[in-house]
């Protein structure tokens, strides 16, 4: 739908975390919906030829963390560079996010990234995920138990598919009115493309 961006990102990305209440606050101004679609990064950078970031030359890993720590003091967010918890197994949070309600995805997100770049947390582990839930309002018993689920596993199968033919190859990647905007470093642009949109259903 016109007023959507779809939302491709994984759950373990520190760009995505900088990004992710900035983007929030965007598309509420413009009147967009968020489709949360996460999916699985490993697999999209074999499709994509992207590498894990333990496989990526030492001047890039380097690079990253420069990235980082200037974004850290431009945006004055709290972010560890060298979580405890990273690189950890992003399956099952990815699969918690789409098990929850539609109107708390975004939510959960965003409590699911600062958990791993701000808390020290370990978003692999059961018991963590089942507090983030309940930290913010959700059952995480049965949300863990929903996202274990065929139906759910497929869903996730499904949106890394769809990433890949969209031809996404990076997290956070933004998709409004099939136009790709990559990185938080992007909203900008994003937000410029929503205020057109906004400005044409208003003139219709």
């Amino acid at each position: 739908m016109e007023r959507n961006v779809d939302y491709y990102f994984t759950p373990v990305s520190p760009w995505t975390y900088l990004g992710h209440e900035r983007f929030g606050a965007i598309a509420a101004r413009h009147g967009a919906a968020i489709v949360c679609k996460p999916a699985d990064y490993g697999k999209i950078f074999s499709a994509s030829g992207g590498l894990p970031l333990a496989k990526r030359p030492p001047q890039r890993q380097a690079y990253r963390l420069a990235e980082l720590e200037r974004w850290r003091r431009f945006l004055d967010i709290p972010l560890n560079l060298h979580p405890a918890f990273f690189p950890a197994p992003a399956e099952l949070a990815s699969r918690l996010i789409l098990a929850a309600p539609a109107a708390a995805q975004f939510r959960l997100t965003g409590a699911l990234l600062r958990a791993v770049w701000a808390e020290e947390r370990n978003i692999a582990d059961e018991a963590t995920l089942g507090r983030i839930c309940s930290e913010n309002a959700l059952d995480g018993a049965l949300l863990l138990e929903t996202a274990k689920s065929p139906a759910v596993a497929e869903r996730f199968d499904a949106l890394t598919q769809e990433a890949i033919l969209r031809q996404v190859f990076g997290a956070p990647t933004y998709i409004h009115r099939d136009e790709p905007f990559w990185g938080q470093d992007r909203l900008d642009f994003l937000e410029r493309a929503l205020a057109a949109s906004a400005k044409e259903r208003k003139n219709k």
